[in-house]
């Protein structure tokens, strides 16, 4: 009877201490962070990612999903990666357990001994669409990376997300990109309702190039694209578009 009792009340406890947690708060999210770094300081803050930081990540539950520097020489100065929690509220514990973790203290102070790494930090939390691919495909043979950020007038993200779930997704594959992640912001400040985030992989720039240039001349794609935008325009904007080479020591490549 006590058994069954104390079942009863650890059940209970579950149940409270969850009932007000939506299904956004409990889903598994992926966090897009921007390092900037101070000049001439990129080799530092890849050769401590490289030897610590990942490794310490994976310990405090933090998933390494890809690293990469900006094609663009103007743009070096930027790290772009991306982690996978389990939840939101897992990130945030995640990444308390991380700083206060005495090994990642040590990396910090040694590899800063000659003066500060990083001169300020961007950090962008994502929800992966419904029609993600289920899986991130497992790429190693030397590709690169497009990060895509669509912003939307105000109630059509939904007709985006149709539109790529339907048609563009497979139109992308039909001109030789591959689809990596596609994802929604989660918070206000950074567009949520009206930002898609996506990731692509190419052969390379010029590849990418030729491959958007076939895709918007594809009747399907023209067909698709007018239809969707019968009431009226989708995009607030031209979308955002950078180009990722992968570091040496990202999982996709």
């Amino acid at each position: 009877m006590k058994s069954l009792l104390r079942l009863l009340c650890l059940t209970a406890v579950c149940y409270f201490s969850t009932a007000g947690l939506s299904a956004a708060d409990t889903a598994p999210v992926y966090e897009l962070r921007i390092y900037y770094t101070l000049p001439g300081k990129m080799p530092d803050l890849l050769k401590r990612f490289r030897e610590h930081t990942c490794q310490l990540f994976e310990k405090h539950g933090m998933a390494n999903v890809g690293y990469w520097i900006p094609v663009e020489a103007k743009d070096q100065d930027k790290l772009y990666y991306v982690l996978k929690h389990a939840s939101r509220d897992a990130a945030k514990a995640s990444w308390k357990a991380f700083g206060d973790d005495p090994d990642w203290k040590a990396v910090r102070d040694a590899s800063e001994a000659a003066g500060k790494i990083v001169a300020k930090v961007d950090s962008t939390f994502l929800a992966a669409t419904d029609y993600t691919p289920a899986a991130i495909p497992a790429l190693t043979g030397g590709h690169v990376f497009e990060l895509r950020t669509y912003t939307c007038n105000e109630g059509k993200l939904d007709a985006l997300d149709t539109r790529f779930r339907d048609h563009t997704m497979k139109l992308f594959a039909k001109h030789g990109m591959t689809n990596v992640l596609y994802t929604h912001t989660t918070d206000a400040a950074k567009g949520a309702g009206t930002t898609l985030v996506y990731l692509l992989a190419h052969a390379n720039v010029d590849a990418a190039k030729k491959s958007f240039d076939t895709f918007r001349a594809d009747p399907d794609w023209i067909k698709v694209r007018d239809a969707s935008e019968a009431a009226g325009k989708i995009l607030v904007n031209p979308p955002a578009s950078i180009f990722l080479t992968p570091t040496d020591f990202s999982s996709l490549k």
